[in-house]
This record gives structure tokens, C-alpha cells and sequence, in this order.
């Protein structure tokens, strides 16, 4: 980014908000509320740890929930003590809409999945501008045909989605924006216009509402928040808020509709209390039940407009939550104006890239991590335990899952992977979303990396916390590649590295290093297992299970993975140098690291096999058996690529003005030439003086990127696939503790159950391991510059140089949201109904993994948490 395009964003009105003494407050509202909260770990209280079991979506109306609140289109303060949100109704659903609809692991044909159409559409960084789209049948919602036609797909099958039921065909639905706009920190405006899509009259009730989040049924503090009808508004009360006011209006007045956010006992667990509850606004409009709802107050309330409207006509209804005593405000010129500064604060950001397209593909994928931001509560030690004045869970709960997490007390808002399928945080997925998040706000993306290290997240031991379905598991370590991507990025936008963020963050990651070395490195070899490492199916064998007695396994991922971890920590020690030389005896300890790993992975002689195998020319996991032999998984996938993460170009001025930096360096190299001559070219200075430092040399490099980069096997039209194409009709197989295990190349979702439902890595695109691909590269290229050139594609017989490699690469993923020679997205080659349509045919999704041949977008749909990344793509 040029100094001018960096100053022209900060600016901006939005650029000043976010930068100025009270950007923090305008953060205090924000799209935090879950689009699932039922089905997840935290709302399980269940003896067997079936959490969609436990609440499912059919209990979602009627219980309360313990942890959060969700809801359609969400808005909410940060600790949600007052949530907004909206509810419709066609007068043909069983059900208010108010949440979305999908399968659960066990209903799906390919796992969970949400069955809706949705789209995040807009919104900037500080929320003062936020703009959403769901598409809502006007026939009765096909929820059964759902759940009976996935349920009689198999595996072979691909998922049965809500626009294969035909419930939008000759444009028989609404298009519903909802958009939020603030005049204030804490004035937040709330518009919903609905588009009659069909040319006959159609009816639609609409109900935006508003409601207080229950905490006073779990003990502690008993006080209930409030909400009251005085005139023609609500005066909302809450003991740790200031006095609100609600107002509503639109093209004609609503009817104001009350219940309790509560659980209705008398329905789910046949116990008599007084009500009305939960659901009791939906009892009232499906069943006519008067007494299910109040008139003058409660905890939860709806406007309750019935809009008619014309064919292809399109009405309005706002609904306003403002301090008490707030004057009257334009709502209309505040929507123009905060969709302006929208306007101008992309347009300073894309300055760069001259086509639409690529224009509306990158703001909506930052919109989607925007709208991806939610509340996420969890105390683990009072959930073991349960709460003060509630049934105890039964004894078994506290063994199921996470009990050795008790430390774990979070309650902070965090991006998710996916607001549906993903409503909870990974690790991993948190570092590729901060460095996305960067590129439009840096001290968000900071706060976020920072967040997984306090002390309330990270175990005593040192680990990050995995997931919520089980934090023990080990997600690969970003956290340091993260952190320095965010730290220049942020240095790039104001001229100034956050240094101090940099040391915070980076003696924390020192603990979780050690966590690495100590628990990864079984036999202290140098060689890494990890297990799990995200990558689910792409293994023989489901490597979050313990191995069979006997076995163990050397992962190429795992240890390329803490490679890489050893330079990017040692990158930073040398960047806190500059201001403080004692850094410099740690980057030299991490250096050191680094080149003991590489002599691993490598090794040729008896001792180890090291996990390079000279007859295929790539990198194996290595299988040790009982009686003492070991054996190369030869199944060619992405883990033999991960390697080439593990690179670092050392500058000159880097190394030379260290006081005692180069010297300590090539005091090691001289002690270990045999590490020096393996993996480091120290001897050979690239253009500038600069030293390489990565796990292969240049042989071996070429090696890996002639499999890599044969259309054969893992390159494809939109990028890397995740295993070869050669096992399609010649699968992997292996004999392990007497059972034959088989891996097939699958170019969509997975054709085995054998590691959970969602498990889908055996060939699909995935981006953030892409991602890493061409940063590699471009790195490499950094040292060599146009010395070095390999064939691409492989066998083509043309000579390309790492970044003309790496550029291409980065074409052929953005090639999967823009459109292409007859107007189609390959991504949504399976909304032909939308990108038909020339109103829909600039709504976009972003999918969790693509199909490894035609780019089809696979998995959770609103995985715009890593697949966000592409945004960096189009980012010149």
C-alpha cells in the first residue's frame, strides 16, 4: 500500500472513527449476535455430550439459553444486554422466523448445514454501517422436505439445499435487507425493506424486536432488565445500562407484542409456571393464543407491522434504540449518509483496483468477517459445574469434554469461522481471520491475536485453546505468522509498527512454542506429531484418535508447521532487537531451532529416516511400528507441501546491524556445517546480501513444486488441490494393526463418515493453505528473484519464476468468485437460479473448501473466517 492510499483511508470519516480517541465506543454495538446459539457445546448440559441433541433448532423458540442469544439479522451491545433483531412471518410457516434453519451433523448427508439463503452484503468496521440480505419463501418453509430428502442422501450424493426445493421458483419470495445504521455510539437505527420478488400481491407480517438477554434465571444477580409500553414507545430499563428508548414505525403503525425471555417449562418439560415465555409471540400469531403474549411490558418485545404489498413492490419499517430523551432524527438521511461513508471508505481502500467485480468480491468478503463478529461466554468451570440454584448436570457432564479447561472464563467479542456452522472460535482460523481483518482494521485484528493468549484463554501449560468441542485438540500454530502479517500491515497504514503489541503478544507465544517442543516432539527428535491439525480427512486414519499400541507417526505437517513457528518467532525477536538488543540472543535461539528441525526432516542417514523420500521426491508422514520399523505414508497431499512454509529471507540490514547478530549466526553455521550445507544457502547471498533460510534447497524445491504444479495431480484451474488427482482411480492403502486402510481422491465432500460428518479434505481447494502457498513462494522469490524458474504447469515446457508462479496462483483462487467469459462464478455454480437472475448475479458466498476440479463452492457457506483471505488477493 503507498503512503497516499494508507493516508486517503485514514481520512475517511470511518478511517477517523476507527483511529481517533473514541474510536473503542463505536465499536460497543455491533452485529454480536450468534446466528445459532442452540446446538452448540456451551448449551449443553446432556450426560452423553450430544449437544445437537441436547437443544435442538425445535427447542430454540421455547428455551432460553444460558450462554448467548441468537437471531435473524443481529445486532446487539457486547455483553448483549440488549439484543436486536428480526422476526417474519408468511402466514404459511408452522414457525416465526426468527433464527436459520439448518441440519445438524447427523441430519446431513455431508454433516451440519445450514439450509437457507443469506448474504452479507455491506458494513464497515466500526458498524456504524451495516447491510444484510435473506431471501424468504413465500410458500410454507420446506422444513421437512429438508430434513427427509437429506436424510435419504448418501455419501455419493451431494446435499439437498433449499433452492433444489423449489420454493423460489418464478420468483415466489421476499428479498429482506436489514440494515443498521448509528447516529450515535449507542443510537442505533434499524431498517428493513422487503421486495415482493413475484408480480402478484403478496403479505408478509414483520416483526423487528428487540429483547434482554437472560441472566437472572442462572444465579447471581436476580435483577431483571425491562421493557415498557408508555405511549407510543418502549422505555427499556436494564441495572447495567442506562434508561433506553424503543420506537417503531413504517407505512403503517404496529402493534406492540410482549413475552419473556424464558423457558416454557409447561411445553418442553410439562412443569407448571406462569408465563408467557420464549415462544410466546409465536404462539400468539400461529395459534391465536391471547394469553401467550402481554400488552404493556415484558423482557421481549416485537413491532408487529403486516405489510401488503403489490407485485415487485418494495416497503420500509424502521425500529430505533436510542438513550432516553433522544430527539428525532432523519432516519433516512442518517441511512443515505452512513452508506457514503461506506462508499468512500472502500473507495480509498480499493484505490488500486480498477475493476468492479473484483471490487464487489473483496467488500463482500470483508463484510462477511465483519457480520461474523459475536459474543462468545463461556465459563467452562461453572458449566462443568453448573449454576447456583439450577439442577446439577449429571455426574458424567464433567467428563465428556474440556475438563481440564476450568481456567477457561471467556466472554469477549470474537470473529468466528462461520456464524452457523462454526458459531464458536479456532484457533487457527482466528489467525488467518485477523490477517484479513488488518487490511481494514488493524487494532481489532491485534485485539483479536491478543485475546487467545491472556490468560483466561490460554492454558497454564501453554497450549491455545482449540475449539469448543474440544480444546485440548491441536490446531496449527499461526499465531506468530499471524501477528507479524498484522504488525506490517498496520506499519504499512500509519508508518508506525505497534511495537509494544509485538513484545505483548510475542512472550506469550514463547509459552505456547514450548507447549510445541515439549508436547509434540515425543522422543525429542526434532520430528512433530500434533495429531489433529485441522485437516481431518486428508490422513489414512483419523488423527485426532490415538494411534493403535505401538504406533507412532512423524508428521510432515506438524513439524513444517513448528518450523515455520521457529522463523516467524525469530523474525520477531529481531525486529524487537532494533529497540531492545536483548532480543537478538532469542532470535539466535529460534535460528538455532529452526536449523535442528530442518537437519530432521532431511535426514538421510540410519539413524532416522527423516520424512523426505528420494523416490517420490516429496514429504511423507512416517508410520514406527511396534517391532521397531518405520515406513513413508507415500499419499501425496498437502501435508508433503507444507515444507515450504518454513522460509524466511533474512535482509542485510537485518542481520548486519544487530549488534553481534551475524557474528552469533555464523559462530553456529561454522560449529554445524552440516546444518548450514542442508537447508540454508548461507553461503550463496542472494541479490542485496540476502540469506535464505527454509527447509528445502533448490533441488528439492523443484522437486516439490514440479508435484505440486502438475495438472496431474494437485494443480487445478482455481488453485492447489488438497491431494493428488492420481489416486481417483488408483487409491492409497495401507495395512495398520490388521485393518486396510484407503484413501481415494474425492474432488468435493467426503465419501467417509470415518472422522465425523463435516469431515471433507480428500481433494477439495482450500484457501488458507493457498494462502500460505503463494506467500511461500513469493518469499522464496525474494532470495532468488529470476534465478530461478521452474516449469509451469508441469510439462508445459514454460519457464516461470516463483512470483510469476505465485501471481498466477493467486488468478486462478480469485477466478472462483469472479465472474467469468459467460458471466457465471464457478464458486456458485450451484445458485444457477441467482447468477441467472441479473438482480442476484452479484451475490456471493464464501464457502468453506471448493471442488477440486470445476471451483464449486463446498461445506459451510458463510465460511468467510479464512476464506476471507481472497480479499488479500484482489488487494494490490
Amino acid at each position: 500500500m503507498t503512503a497516499a492510499a494508507a493516508a486517503s483511508i485514514l481520512e475517511t470519516v470511518e478511517g477517523q472513527r476507527l483511529n481517533g480517541p473514541a474510536g473503542e465506543p463505536w465499536r460497543e454495538w455491533g452485529p454480536y449476535l450468534s446466528e445459532r446459539q442452540w446446538g452448540t457445546v456451551r448449551e449443553d448440559y446432556s450426560a452423553d455430550g450430544d449437544a445437537w441433541a441436547y437443544l435442538p433448532h425445535d427447542h430454540a423458540r421455547s428455551r432460553a439459553y444460558r450462554w448467548g442469544e441468537d437471531g435473524l439479522a443481529g445486532f446487539s451491545d457486547k455483553a448483549q444486554h440488549w439484543c436486536l433483531g428480526l422476526a417474519l412471518w408468511n402466514e404459511r410457516d408452522s414457525i416465526l422466523k426468527e433464527r436459520l434453519f439448518g441440519l445438524n451433523n447427523a441430519e446431513g448427508n455431508h454433516g451440519e448445514d445450514v439450509k437457507e439463503l443469506y448474504f452479507y452484503l455491506d458494513g464497515v468496521p466500526s458498524h456504524a454501517y451495516m447491510r444484510m440480505l435473506y431471501k424468504y419463501p413465500q410458500a410454507a418453509f420446506p422444513y421437512e422436505d429438508l430434513l427427509r430428502e437429506n436424510a435419504r442422501r448418501g455419501l455419493d450424493d451431494t446435499e439437498y439445499e433449499i433452492l433444489d426445493t423449489g420454493v423460489f421458483e418464478d420468483d415466489r419470495y421476499f428479498d429482506v435487507t436489514v440494515e443498521y445504521a448509528k447516529h450515535a455510539v449507542d443510537d442505533i437505527f434499524m431498517r428493513v425493506t422487503v421486495h415482493n420478488r413475484f408480480h402478484q400481491p403478496a403479505r408478509l407480517r414483520v416483526l423487528p424486536q428487540v429483547w434482554a438477554r437472560n441472566t437472572w434465571s442462572w444465579g447471581g444477580d436476580s435483577r431483571k432488565p425491562s421493557l415498557r409500553l408508555e405511549g407510543e414507545q418502549l422505555l427499556a430499563r436494564h441495572p447495567h445500562c442506562s434508561p433506553m428508548q424503543v420506537t417503531a414505525w413504517g407505512p403503517e403503525p404496529c402493534e406492540w407484542l410482549f413475552c419473556n425471555n424464558e423457558t416454557n417449562f409447561p411445553k418442553l418439560d410439562g412443569l407448571a409456571t406462569p408465563g408467557p415465555f420464549k415462544d410466546g409471540i409465536n404462539d400468539y400469531l400461529l395459534g391465536g393464543a391471547s394469553t401467550a403474549i402481554a400488552r404493556d411490558g415484558g423482557t421481549r418485545a416485537a413491532a408487529h407491522f403486516t405489510l401488503e404489498l403489490a407485485g415487485l413492490e418494495s416497503k420500509s419499517v424502521y425500529l430505533r434504540f436510542a438513550p432516553a430523551g433522544s430527539v428525532q432524527v432523519s432516519a433516512r438521511t442518517l441511512f443515505e449518509q452512513r452508506r457514503a461513508e461506506a462508499d468512500e471508505f472502500y473507495a480509498a481502500l480499493q484505490q488500486g483496483i480498477a475493476d468492479a467485480d473484483a471490487r464487489n468480491v473483496q467488500r463482500q468478503a470483508l463484510a462477511g468477517l465483519l457480520w461474523s463478529k459475536q459474543l462468545y461466554d463461556f465459563d467452562v468451570n461453572r458449566w462443568l459445574d453448573g449454576d447456583p440454584g439450577q439442577p446439577p448436570p449429571p455426574a458424567s457432564h464433567a467428563h465428556l469434554r474440556n475438563s481440564h479447561w476450568r481456567h477457561l472464563a471467556n466472554c469477549d467479542i470474537v470473529a468466528m469461522p462461520d456464524t452457523w456452522e462454526y458459531p464458536w472460535y479456532a484457533s487457527w482460523d482466528l489467525g488467518f481471520q485477523a490477517v484479513a481483518l488488518a487490511l481494514i482494521d488493524p487494532g481489532f485484528a491485534k485485539h483479536q491475536l491478543l485475546l487467545l493468549v491472556k490468560d483466561r484463554f490460554m492454558h497454564p501449560n501453554g497450549q491455545l485453546p482449540a475449539y469448543e468441542w474440544r480444546f485440548d485438540d491441536a490446531n496449527p500454530p499461526v499465531h506468530a505468522w499471524a501477528s507479524w502479517r498484522v504488525y506490517q500491515r498496520e506499519k504499512a497504514l500509519t508508518g508506525q509498527g505497534d511495537l509494544d503489541f509485538l513484545e505483548r503478544i510475542f512472550h506469550k507465544l514463547l509459552l505456547n512454542f514450548s507447549w510445541w517442543v515439549n508436547r509434540k516432539d515425543a522422543e525429542g527428535r526434532n520430528l512433530f506429531q500434533g495429531g489433529f491439525l485441522g485437516l481431518d480427512n486428508i490422513a489414512l486414519f483419523d488423527r485426532s484418535a490415538p494411534l493403535p499400541p505401538g504406533y507412532t507417526l512423524d508428521q510432515a505437517d506438524g513439524t513444517a508447521w513448528v518450523a515455520a513457528y521457529a522463523l516467524d518467532l525469530m523474525r520477531i525477536a529481531l525486529e524487537l532487537a532494533r529497540r531492545n538488543p536483548v532480543y537478538v540472543d532469542i532470535a539466535v535461539k529460534f535460528f538455532e531451532h529452526f536449523l535442528y528441525i530442518a537437519g530432521a526432516i532431511n535426514r538421510l542417514d540410519n539413524s532416522d529416516a527423516g520424512l523426505w523420500d528420494e523416490q517420490d521426491r516429496f514429504f511423507y508422514d512416517v508410520l514406527h511400528r511396534p517391532d521397531g520399523g518405520n515406513e513413508p505414508l507415500r499419499l501425496r497431499s498437502i501435508v508433503g507441501l507444507m515444507p515450504l512454509f518454513a522460509v524466511q529471507v533474512l535482509e542485510q540490514h537485518e542481520h548486519e546491524c544487530l549488534p553481534g547478530l551475524r557474528e552469533r549466526l555464523l559462530g553456529f553455521m561454522h560449529h554445524r556445517p552440516d546444518l548450514a550445507n542442508l537447508v540454508s544457502r548461507w553461503n550463496e547471498p542472494g541479490q542485496g546480501n540476502r540469506l535464505l533460510l527454509a527447509l528445502l534447497r533448490g533441488e528439492r524445491t523443484k522437486d516439490l513444486l514440479k508435484r505440486m504444479l502438475d495438472e496431474a495431480e494437485f494443480l487445478c484451474d482455481f488453485g492447489i488441490r488438497s491431494l493428488s488427482r492420481v489416486f481417483a482411480e488408483h487409491p492409497f492403502a495401507l495395512q495398520v494393526d490388521g485393518h486396510q486402510l484407503r484413501a481415494r481422491y474425492a474432488p468435493a465432500d467426503s465419501d467417509s463418515r470415518l472422522y465425523g460428518g463435516n469431515s471433507n479434505w480428500r481433494g477439495p481447494l482450500w484457501m488458507p493453505i493457498n494462502y500460505m502457498l503463494i506467500e511461500s513462494l513469493r518469499e522464496f522469490h525474494r532470495y532468488y528473484a529470476d534465478n530461478f524458474s521452474v516449469e509451469y504447469p508441469s510439462g508445459s515446457g514454460y519457464l516461470a519464476s516463483l512470483e510469476e508462479v505465485a501471481d498466477s496462483l493467486s488468478q486462478r483462487l480469485t477466478r472462483l468468485f469472479l465472474r467469468d467469459e459467460d458471466g457465471r462464478r464457478p464458486s456458485m455454480c450451484a445458485y444457477a437460479q441467482l447468477q441467472a437472475d441479473p438482480r442476484d448475479r452479484e451475490l456471493l458466498l464464501f464457502h468453506e473448501y471448493f471442488h477440486g476440479d470445476t471451483g464449486r463452492g463446498l461445506g459451510a457457506s458463510h465460511q468467510t473466517g479464512w476464506t476471507a483471505l481472497v480479499a488479500l488477493l484482489l488487494q494490490p
